[in-house]
């Protein structure tokens, strides 16, 4: 790893440093999702593009050997209001997500992708959100 830091709090990473930041499925685990936004807002460059998932449906992660928690699920409106909090106005926001009853359905058996058609797989209905994402760009 290059950069070590807690997300939440992070003032050794210099503002705007970023061009592209990814940052799949961690924010369930953060004490602060919207500090943990904050902070990818605050260090991503003017033009920067922020891609961001977070589970909606997932089987929570216990470990008690591990040293962090899972604590947190994400509706596409959770995850829209706490970007929306720290954004600024020219900035380009969308959240979407993915999921329905069927898909939800066969990932809490723990059936695979491949036990379904694509057709299956791809429908979305929204009262099933499963993954919800964010594509931010900063104003440049």
């Amino acid at each position: 790893a290059t950069i070590v830091a807690d997300l939440c709090q992070a003032p050794q990473i210099e503002d705007g440093r970023f061009d592209c930041i990814i940052c799949t499925q961690t924010l369930q685990f953060v004490s602060d999702p919207a500090a943990a936004i904050a902070t990818l807002y605050r260090i991503l460059r003017p033009g920067g593009v922020l891609l961001l998932t977070a589970p909606c449906l997932s089987q929570l992660d216990l470990d008690p050997s591990i040293s962090w928690a899972d604590r947190w699920r994400f509706t596409t409106t959770a995850l829209r209001e706490l970007a929306q909090a720290c954004t600024g106005e020219g900035d380009h926001l969308e959240v979407s997500a993915f999921g329905n009853v069927l898909a939800a359905t066969a990932f809490l058996q723990g059936l695979a992708s491949g036990e379904l058609e694509a057709k299956e797989l791809d429908a979305t209905d929204h009262m099933f959100e499963m993954l919800v994402t964010m594509h931010l760009q900063k104003k440049a």
